[in-house]
């Protein structure tokens, strides 16, 4: 009776064992995968802030180059006005 609860001891601790390998596994996995989502975000090249910084900037050189297209129609418009007058 006593080797029974000793082989039962056993089995549970290799059981437990096998587990935390398996747990031990997992963290590594997600510490690599939490690396990787860090490197997209903060790579300073490819990284998603450089990416909403292009965006940026592309936005504000097209928002520029609306209003000079914008303001020389407008200009455009008057001088026809000016000149009909």
């Amino acid at each position: 009776m006593n080797d029974d609860k000793i082989l039962q001891i056993q089995s549970s601790m290799v059981r437990m064992e096998h587990t935390l390998d398996r747990l031990a596994e997992k963290q590594d996995e997600i510490l690599a995968d939490v690396r990787d989502v860090k490197t997209a975000i903060y790579n300073p090249d490819t990284g998603l802030y450089a990416r909403l910084r292009e965006l940026e900037q592309w936005k504000a050189g097209i928002s520029k180059f609306i209003w000079g297209f914008g303001l020389s129609i407008v200009g455009l418009i008057a001088d026809k006005i000016f000149n009909l007058i």
